[in-house]
């Protein structure tokens, strides 16, 4: 038994049990109907002896967690409003005040307000802080407090908000809410179109075949389309969209399962709208799952050239059971295949380390395209050409996590202001600016070396004498030293991160999509290589 099952023995008592059922889960049925009964009895007694008063509910939402966390993050129990939220999410509509909003520890911040929906009509920005709703003080909300958010269509709701250190008060009228999976498309010169698909749902096909044809009829004969950011979605609207540039009867994807019928092959079903369009799809590292099979996919057919950076690497299957009052099961049920056989799940949740974390692949097998040439599995969809802007790696990642790039537009957003979108500019003494930020704010970061020296530190305090305590911790801050000094090693990828968060700032989102058209890296290097026909050519064979 590893360190990670030890510590996470440490749970409540009937998760345990839970726990214990699910790593017994066999095709022996005697074993199956034996743990049933156990924990059955378990929760019966419990709840009829415990000290204190019990609430069933919680303790039963306690145990299913617990044991699905034993797996993987994408198996989740949804109860009667997870199943909702579900259904919205796919459906590309709902009822809300129309921002994307999050919950830290016990704040609820203000991520991004939509242009011309209640949240923007009243008057918060991003980075507002949410304080109160209603009568209740989001603090002193034990559950995630966005849900009080939510509600039907021409209802208010009054919320208290933090701006700046000063409290201010708005009521917002709650409206319906389109979510477009192509917020944007246009040309970016007289022969070449841009198409930005943002997600997966059940509009996610048919709005980028009317933007594609609607580019066409303006004179598109080459195309981008923008992948990055994409979370995934529908595995069945991934195949449609991949279906308007490869002809009917296509394979896309295949499915492996332990369960037979989950077996599939998923193959083209519609006639294509164009075959022969020189294709650039571009990528990042939040691009995942349904956008890894259409980049996955064309690549493989040797149908478009892949630019950007390796994508997350989601290649699970996930599929909602219906279980009773109105609840479901969203539970892993396969892996997909790519059109060359590869399947591209970096983190291996089955195998994890001392601490718990899913373990990442790092050797991969290789696999061959239509024409030939050499792809991998295993860790993403890497790209034909890579774009240095869009690369990330752990310093990167916690300055996001840390919320330190958000922070600091934040602040930046209140001290400058620009009239329009081409007026934009963030110089050299601003990026300045943000490394001092950085530096003063609870920004934490540890590199794989930093923890196997503290190991040993603490490990050895006794052993190796003071002498080598002394030279293990000036080591330990020569490290920290090079850790702001990577903030420049790493100044275009994080530029490239401040840009995006501000321009969205003043300018909302798809100020943003008109600025790149103009300045991004990643758009700029797709519209050059679309222009050369040979080197596009040459990629592909």
């Amino acid at each position: 038994m590893n360190k990670w099952v030890k510590k996470k023995f440490i749970v409540p008592f009937l998760a345990i049990i839970f726990l214990l059922a699910a790593s017994s889960y066999k095709s022996d049925f005697f074993e199956i109907a034996k743990q049933i009964e156990i924990f059955t009895t378990l929760f019966k007694e419990l709840n009829m002896n415990y000290v204190d008063e019990t609430n069933p509910g919680e303790l039963m939402d306690s145990a299913i967690k617990n044991m699905l966390n034993e797996l993987d993050p994408y198996t989740k129990f949804l109860n009667e409003q997870d199943v909702e939220d579900y259904k919205i999410r796919n459906a590309g509509e709902y009822s809300g005040i129309g921002a994307l909003v999050r919950s830290y520890d016990d704040k609820l911040l203000i991520i991004e307000p939509y242009q011309d929906y209640p949240a923007d009509k009243a008057g918060l920005k991003a980075g507002d802080e949410i304080v109160q709703i209603g009568d209740i003080k989001v603090a002193d909300f034990d559950d995630n407090a966005s849900e009080l958010l939510k509600g039907a269509n021409g209802t208010s709701v009054e919320v208290v908000y933090k701006r700046q250190g000063k409290n201010q008060t708005a009521t917002i009228r709650r409206e319906g809410v389109e979510v477009d999976a192509i917020p944007y498309y246009s040309m970016v010169d007289d022969k070449t179109g841009y198409i930005v698909l943002s997600r997966f749902n059940r509009k996610a096909s048919s709005q980028t075949k009317a933007a594609l044809l609607d580019l066409k009829g303006s004179g598109a004969e080459r195309l981008i389309l923008d992948l990055r950011g994409n979370p995934g979605g529908l595995l069945s609207e991934a195949i449609n969209v991949t279906n308007l540039f490869v002809p009917k009867g296509e394979l896309i994807v295949t499915t492996k399962s332990k369960v037979k019928k989950f077996n599939q092959e998923y193959k083209t079903k519609n006639q294509p709208i164009d075959t022969e369009i020189p294709l650039v799809v571009l990528i990042n590292g939040s691009s995942a799952s349904a956008s890894e099979i259409v980049s996955g996919g064309l690549q493989d057919l040797d149908r478009a050239v892949v630019m950007g950076a390796r994508s997350f690497g989601k290649g699970l299957v996930q599929r909602p059971l219906k279980l009773t009052y109105g609840t479901q099961l969203k539970v892993t049920i396969s892996r997909y295949y790519t059109p060359s056989g590869r399947c591209i799940q970096a983190l291996d949740y089955w195998n994890r380390d001392d601490e718990g974390n899913a373990i990442r692949n790092t050797t991969f097998s290789q696999f061959k395209t239509r024409n030939g040439r050499t792809v991998e599995d295993g860790g993403g969809v890497m790209p034909d050409v890579e774009i240095a802007s869009l690369r990330t790696n752990d310093l990167i990642d916690a300055l996001d996590d840390n919320r330190v790039i958000f922070d600091f537009a934040t602040d930046f957003f209140y001290s400058n202001s620009f009239d329009r979108v081409d007026d934009f500019a963030f110089s050299d003494n601003d990026f300045k600016g943000f490394k001092g930020f950085a530096q003063k704010s609870d920004f934490t970061f540890k590199t794989e070396t930093e923890k196997l020296l503290e190991a040993q530190v603490n490990a050895d305090e006794t052993l190796l004498g003071s002498e080598v305590q002394n030279s293990y911790r000036d080591l330990l801050l020569t490290i920290n030293k090079g850790k702001v000094a990577a903030l420049d090693t790493y100044k275009t990828e994080i530029t490239k991160k401040l840009t995006d968060e501000l321009v969205k700032r003043y300018f909302y989102r798809r100020g943003l999509y008109d600025y790149n058209l103009k300045h991004d890296e990643a758009v700029l290097s797709a519209v050059s290589l679309l222009k050369n026909t040979p080197k596009y050519d040459d990629i592909l064979k």
